[in-house]
């Protein structure tokens, strides 16, 4: 459990650091992500980037199982 615990801060803390050239690259205003802007109100929902973190993580967790 401690394993994980600690793969999984060193996984976070990696994608804070590159999460500035992660934007610069496109990443989280693809096509697909929710944006609603109104007046005085701004909704953001990343469905796209989230699908593809989510397949990116499943891979990386299955290349690491084998």
């Amino acid at each position: 459990m401690s394993r994980i615990l600690i793969v999984l801060g060193v996984v976070l803390i990696a994608a804070g650091l590159l999460w500035p050239l992660l934007q610069k690259a496109g990443l989280g205003r693809l096509p697909g992500d929710i944006v609603i802007q109104r007046d005085n109100f701004h909704f953001y929902f990343p469905l796209t980037t989230s699908i593809l973190i989510s397949l990116l993580v499943s891979l990386v967790i299955w290349l690491f199982r084998k």
